[in-house]
């Protein structure tokens, strides 16, 4: 496990290297014209999950468009390959979960978060988030998940810090919780055919889970900190020192798009259906998360410090200010 965060953090740091050299443009893809405007071309490496859709939602009101924006959406397996993309000028902006960023401040990745974009909606037992058991499982309890196996989507990241806190919280020996690395769409099948004990699920993985039977016996997330910065959108430091202005208009774009998404919940749930296979039942019944439009860095330190108790940083400790204020 520890060769293969390595083997990560090397390539990144190498895709960082070559962006530092290369001649790729810190700006963006370019320019075009609608109705005599120029529009700036902006790629964002996105993960095709809930999380993520005031982004296109906010592409579809024109929040945008408004400030000049043309966006062009690119989707990637999650945050680990869209930090080197960034970095390497693939991408303009991305979306990452908060831990893997520290993680890549840690190992020298030149990265900067710029705005929210998702959080804990706080709500223990229907939370973004959550861990699941079979129906006739005799784990009712985090502390029960002691001595069994748990699916994670990746290993020593924000699930497993969390779910080990929730642990901790209950009275349970975190250390003794075997994790399993499993990708989200998989682990309901995973959880139903016994190949774990439990899953930590994402949406809409979880509701799927539940409409077989399983339940929700912790929720990683809220027992955490109920206002978690789960993740946020990020860019490279070189976009952030060279070009401000275009720093400026996609945060101000994603603040209103945050907002709008917060006020208008059934448009949000609509819109993963432009990125995503999500509906039906599923659609109408999964849980959404917070989107406000600040990060909260007292949940970040927070996060920060189980991922040192964790031994995630390597020994070093992340610059939380620096990162995300």
């Amino acid at each position: 496990m520890q060769r293969r965060l390595l083997g990560l953090a090397v390539a990144v740091v190498t895709l960082a290297g070559a962006a530092g050299c290369g001649s790729s443009s810190s700006g963006s893809g370019g320019t075009s014209s609608a109705g005599g405007a120029k529009k700036t071309q902006v790629t964002v490496g996105v993960i095709p999950i809930v999380d993520v859709a005031p982004l296109y939602l906010g592409q579809k009101k024109g929040f945008f468009a408004d400030r000049g924006i043309e966006l062009k959406m690119v989707t990637a397996q999650g945050g680990a390959a869209i930090i080197p993309g960034v970095v390497s000028g693939q991408f303009q902006f991305g979306f990452s979960n908060t831990t893997s960023l520290m993680l890549a401040q840690t190992k020298g990745v030149p990265v900067k978060s710029v705005v929210n974009g998702a959080a804990s909606n706080g709500k223990v037992g229907a939370d973004v988030t959550g861990v699941l058991v079979k129906k006739d499982s005799p784990v009712k309890s985090a502390k029960d998940l002691a001595g069994r196996s748990v699916a994670v989507n990746t290993l020593q990241n924000i699930g497993d810090t969390t779910v080990r806190e929730s642990v901790r919280e209950d009275g349970g020996d975190p250390a003794k919780v075997k994790f399993v690395e499993i990708p989200f769409d998989q682990m309901p099948a995973a959880l139903d055919g016994g190949r774990v004990d439990a899953a930590w699920m994402g949406e809409p993985a979880q509701t799927v889970a539940k409409a077989q039977g399983a339940r929700v016996i912790a929720s990683p997330f809220a027992e955490t900190d109920p206002k978690l910065t789960v993740a946020t959108w990020f860019t490279s430091t070189k976009i952030a020192q060279q070009n401000p202005a275009l720093v400026k208009n996609f945060t101000d774009a994603m603040t209103e798009s945050l907002a709008y998404a917060t006020g208008h919940p059934d448009e949000a749930r609509q819109i993963l259906t432009a990125y995503t296979k999500i509906s039906g039942d599923v659609l109408s019944r999964l849980i959404l998360p917070g989107w406000p439009a600040q990060v909260d860095m007292a949940s970040l330190e927070k996060l920060a410090g189980l991922g040192e108790q964790d031994g995630i940083f390597g020994g070093k400790k992340p610059d939380v200010q620096a990162l995300f204020s």
